[in-house]
């Protein structure tokens, strides 16, 4: 496994990772913007509707995880970088739409590598024009995502609902 210095935000759908990644940001760390979000977003500007963009849902997470790898493969291993999910993420929404993967997806999983995990607890969910969860998938999918970093061997700190500078500076303290 790769050494860097890079760290993940995750969470459930509206849990605030934007909100946290851009008060990173904002104090003049590195960080990576959700993919999917810039992928959706790239989706849309070509005239697609949400729905179709996340029609097939093997078809969506297998090009938020090419993605995903070539961004991190861009990535300085020296530099502190702050990324809004990691590709463990991809692994726990398979599960929740029970998507099956293959020894080669797995594979790819086991290839991530990050300093530190920094999961973020749920706040009431918000719908905005990505989310497609339901408040229920929400909560299924915190489950999944911390099972995904702890069965790929990291390890996770939960951050508590906070204000978005405290949990920054949560996380920032946890270094």
């Amino acid at each position: 496994m790769k050494r860097n210095n890079w760290y993940v935000v995750t969470g459930a759908p509206s849990s605030g990772k934007t909100t946290v990644i851009s008060s990173l940001e904002g104090e003049g760390y590195h960080v990576v913007h959700e993919i999917a979000r810039s992928y959706i977003n790239q989706k849309l500007n070509q005239k697609l509707t949400i729905q179709e963009i996340k029609k097939d849902a093997k078809t969506f997470q297998d090009e938020i995880m090419k993605m995903q790898i070539k961004t991190e493969k861009g990535l300085c291993t020296e530099e502190t970088v702050f990324l809004d999910r990691g590709i463990p993420d991809i692994y726990a929404y398979y599960n929740l739409y029970e998507i099956p993967f293959d020894l080669t997806l797995e594979n790819k999983l086991k290839k991530a590598s990050y300093k530190k995990i920094f999961l973020l607890d749920m706040l009431p969910y918000k719908d905005d024009y990505v989310r497609t969860e339901s408040p229920e998938q929400q909560r299924r999918l915190y489950e999944l995502i911390q099972e995904a970093y702890q069965y790929f061997g990291f390890k996770v700190v939960k951050v508590p609902v906070l204000s978005p500078q405290k949990r920054a500076r949560f996380i920032l303290n946890c270094l």
